[in-house]
């Protein structure tokens, strides 16, 4: 067991190769922790970010590799950042107007949006998306000017992704919006009654969670991968979920919950190579860990203490 723990540890923080690998994983993470944890504070279950993300990833390759070929660098990296967080947007927003519209629950919907944005994806790279030498189902690379600024192997996505977290906080506990968010998402009743419509604040949430997520896929593809194929995300969307709830739904508490997760997925390798651990234990981890947390969420919850009392002194 020790010897499992050192290996995990020395391939994630014990070394700069650990933990260059530890902040790569982690860069998806926060940026798609933040949208899970935006969605969920104004009372939207987005579960949807695996699926955003694709969609994100999606529209950054046609902008990279079909429509923007030719441009410079400081027009190329923006439009695909912008490409990414708008095919994001369209597919959170879209879960939003069938809440809104037709009452369909965005668990549903997101879940099922998952399955189609990685059935575009597929369909894109067997067909007009597809590498000119028709080899392999996968995307051309992106041109030198599309790809993320790095430093090392690090890319500047993860210097955004950082200042996306503190304007989400600033967002979120600053600005009149913020506070109808986190109204809508305490009582949606009472914030009808104070005169703001949580289906329209429902929409908004859904297109800017949507769009943090897709903003993730365009810096795997720019900054990481730098082309699109199918298994991209390897489950980053759902646990992000893991890393917002770790993180009790604060953007800034997000940034230390995507490092632990980047550092279990970088260093679940080097316990498997070194300790013979399987790579599939840091995912139990994982499970009790949010269980855990989860656990002690329920019991601070105002109504679990005044029940706690009740039953107390009643008997």
């Amino acid at each position: 067991m020790n010897e499992a723990l050192l290996a995990l540890l020395s391939g994630s923080l014990g070394s700069v190769a650990g933990w260059t690998a530890t902040l790569r994983e982690s860069a998806p993470l926060l940026v798609t922790g933040l949208a899970v944890a935006l969605a969920f504070r104004g009372g939207t279950w987005n579960i949807g970010a695996e699926g955003q993300l694709l969609a994100g990833a999606l529209c950054a390759t046609v902008v990279a590799t079909r429509l923007l070929v030719e441009a410079p660098a400081l027009l190329l990296v923006p439009a695909v950042a912008l490409a990414g967080a708008f095919g994001g947007a369209l597919f959170g927003a879209l879960a939003g107007v069938l809440r809104a519209a037709r009452g369909v629950s965005e668990v549903i919907s997101t879940i099922l949006l998952n399955f189609v944005a990685s059935s575009l994806v597929a369909l894109a790279i067997h067909g007009p998306l597809q590498e000119a030498a028709r080899a392999y189902p996968k995307s051309d690379p992106f041109p030198s000017a599309a790809l993320l600024p790095s430093f090392g192997r690090v890319h500047a996505g993860l210097l955004v992704a950082l200042l996306l977290a503190v304007l989400l906080h600033a967002l979120l506990f600053r600005t009149p919006f913020g506070f109808r968010l986190r109204a809508v998402g305490l009582a949606p009743t009472a914030a009808r009654f104070a005169g703001i419509s949580p289906e329209r604040i429902a929409v908004t949430t859904l297109a800017l969670s949507g769009a943090l997520a897709g903003l993730a896929g365009a810096f795997e593809v720019a900054g990481v991968t730098g082309q699109l194929y199918e298994g991209l995300s390897a489950g980053t969307g759902y646990t992000a979920i893991a890393v917002a709830l770790l993180a009790r739904l604060q953007p800034l508490w997000v940034i230390p919950s995507a490092l632990f997760f980047g550092a279990l997925e970088a260093g679940a390798a080097a316990m498997q190579r070194e300790a013979g651990v399987p790579a599939v234990v840091t995912q139990v981890v994982q499970g009790v860990v949010i269980l855990l947390a989860a656990l002690v969420s329920i019991r601070r919850r105002p109504g679990a203490r005044l029940g706690a009392r009740a039953r107390s002194e009643a008997g």
